[in-house]
């Protein structure tokens, strides 16, 4: 990390202690004084808004970073020089030129990228480590880069869902937890046992087709052959992490995944006198109301969107009398780390309602117990025919994939605004 981001978090830190400050002094005042006045408000906004540049932007300095580091090896390839075999895999490597030798047009119309691994099942979790933590070190194929543009724009792919790829599209069928087993009771010697079992559903994940187009002219596809394979990482993860990833969090089920937010129940209900809102209260009623197990999960998190986050940096526990308890919401120490909210890993996604009346306005539980089902390759074609008048290659790349939660006994619950 460069002494330059490392500057950018050290801001950070300093205008959350402004923050503090700023809501400290009113939380001094008696009575109605202690609301802040129009004037801190302002102040409140600008603070906030300073906060979510300087995430930006140091966001930004990381990725251009990695960039760089790609290009660089990107352009020893090109010149015949060795690569240390520590720095990058011969797969990976194979992987680049495959689809640097597409993009260009000196081989087949039609990419299937794939994982590396061949597998014909695979389960696991998606997360995006930090720089610091040995991301460097590990070689990104054009395949790693595509799913971690997805993650950035989804947060239900950012927040550790459990993540089936096969290698064809048909249904998928997963077992669906819908009740737990009740407690056991004494039984009299030579007794009966009352029957306690679990109660069990059907998942089925289908392969619903997500695709768009790209189309780039033909001097930069030949000029800029090496930028051109990040730039399209980066659009067709984009576009295919906002499509895919607005579903995830609200898709109906019906012709379409089934989002989190729809298939989650309710954890708690927003106040009377509160217009949609959450009260510090209300987060730690939310916390506590995902049972232990989940909780504990290290896919355990918050999701809201960003203009939720605002109000909700204003709000305390209880632990030191009304209105002196600590801040519910602490910062990332270190860059690439997310926001906690009472020790749990905050992700924000614009797909989740904005705070309202009836609104399902945040999530909290164990997102490993939502699926996300992936057809394992993603589909790229190249058509030079289609926008022929122009000299413009038309690109399409294709995402088969589904997603729904497969344990409805409360594994992820939602707050929702008071109705009245």
């Amino acid at each position: 990390m460069t002494d330059f981001i490392k500057r950018l978090q050290e801001r950070r830190l300093n205008v959350w202690e402004q923050t503090k400050a700023l809501l400290d002094a009113a939380e001094a005042r008696t009575g109605e004084e202690r609301k802040l006045t129009a004037e801190e408000e302002t102040t409140y906004q600008a603070l906030n808004a300073d906060l979510d540049q300087i995430d930006a932007r140091v966001k930004d300095m990381v990725e251009a970073e990695q960039r760089s580091k790609d290009a660089d090896e990107a352009f020893r390839s090109l010149l015949d020089q060795p690569v240390n075999p520590d720095q990058r895999g011969g797969a990976a490597k194979g992987e680049v030129e495959r689809v640097r030798s597409w993009l260009t047009g000196q081989s087949a119309r039609s990419l299937d990228i794939r994982p590396e691994s061949p597998l014909p099942l695979d389960s696991r979790t998606l997360s995006k480590l930090t720089a610091t933590a040995g991301a460097n070190t590990v070689p990104i194929s054009f395949y790693n880069q595509l799913v971690q543009h997805m993650t950035e724009n989804s947060g239900v792919l950012a927040a550790g869902p459990t993540v089936l790829r096969t290698a064809s599209g048909e249904q998928l069928q997963v077992p669906k937890t819908t009740a737990h087993s009740a407690n056991a009771s004494i039984v009299a010697e030579a007794g009966n046992l009352t029957a306690n079992d679990p109660t069990f559903g059907q998942v089925s994940l289908d392969a619903y087709k997500y695709g768009f187009l790209l189309q780039v002219s033909h001097e930069l596809a030949n000029d800029t052959a090496v930028d051109l394979l990040g730039y399209l990482a980066m659009q067709a993860g984009r576009a295919l992490g906002n499509g895919f990833g607005a579903h995830l969090v609200t898709g109906t089920g019906s012709s379409q995944p089934n989002g989190a937010l729809t298939a989650a129940t309710l954890g708690k209900t927003g106040a009377a006198s509160v217009v949609g809102a959450a009260s510090g209260d209300d987060l730690i009623d939310l916390f506590y109301s995902v049972i232990a197990p989940y909780r504990n999960s290290s896919s355990c998190g918050w999701l809201m969107r960003d203009a939720t986050v605002a109000s909700i940096r204003k709000l305390r526990d209880n632990s030191g009398g009304a209105g002196t308890g600590n801040y519910l919401w602490q910062p990332g120490l270190t860059a690439g780390t997310p926001d906690t909210i009472l020790g749990k890993p905050l992700y924000t996604d614009p797909n989740v309602p904005s705070v309202a009346l009836s609104a399902k306005s945040i999530l909290f539980g164990d997102f490993s117990a939502y699926f996300v089902r992936q057809v394992e390759s993603l589909r790229f074609e190249r058509s030079d025919d289609y926008a022929f008048n122009t000299d413009l290659i038309t690109y399409r790349a294709i995402l088969r994939g589904d997603g729904d939660l497969v344990d409805t006994t409360g594994a992820v619950k939602y707050f929702a605004g008071n109705a009245a």
